[in-house]
């Protein structure tokens, strides 16, 4: 390796095995158990460095550490990783209100870049809330924000619930 190479590794779970013990469980059980360790996160968790915070039914809140392995060309993170963290809050909203069996998908994601993230900007925490859970179609919103409160980006979506389909 030379002296500007760096190198970052993860371990992770199966996550075939994760998503079958989700099914089994209402999703705020089954968040509420990925939060105290009894169900392993997700991988992408891993490779994105997020962690899930806070998890009540219809809100969720998730923070990430951004790294030099998260940047762009330009030297900044990619806006891949606000887009994953406030996916994820978003859907994860969603799913906390969904019961044991329903699972979603998320139909659209918007996404909007208020400021810059990168290595320097530390602990972001990205705040996300159901606004309306229908029976087939939810709609959340989320915020993110740096680490002194000051908004990063903000972002919404719709999900489609899948009630008795494959």
């Amino acid at each position: 390796m030379s002296e500007r190479t760096r190198s970052h590794t993860i371990e992770w779970q199966d996550p075939l095995a994760t998503a079958a013990a989700v099914k089994a469980m209402s999703g705020l059980e089954a968040l509420r158990a990925m939060q105290r360790g009894e169900i392993p996160l997700p991988p992408m968790t891993l490779v994105m460095n997020l962690r899930l915070e806070e998890v009540e039914e219809g809100h969720v809140v998730f923070s990430g550490e951004p790294g030099a392995y998260h940047y762009n060309p330009i030297g900044s993170v990619h806006g891949g990783y606000a887009s994953t963290i406030c996916d994820s809050a978003l859907g994860c909203a969603v799913h906390s209100t969904l019961p044991a069996g329903v699972g979603y998908t998320t139909l659209d994601l918007q996404v909007r870049f208020i400021r810059p993230i990168t290595s320097e900007t530390g602990r972001v925490r990205c705040e996300a809330k159901v606004i309306n859970a229908g029976n087939r179609i939810a709609i959340a919103e989320a915020t993110l924000y740096g680490p002194e409160g000051k908004v990063l980006g903000h972002a919404t979506t719709s999900c489609y619930i899948f009630r008795g389909e494959s």
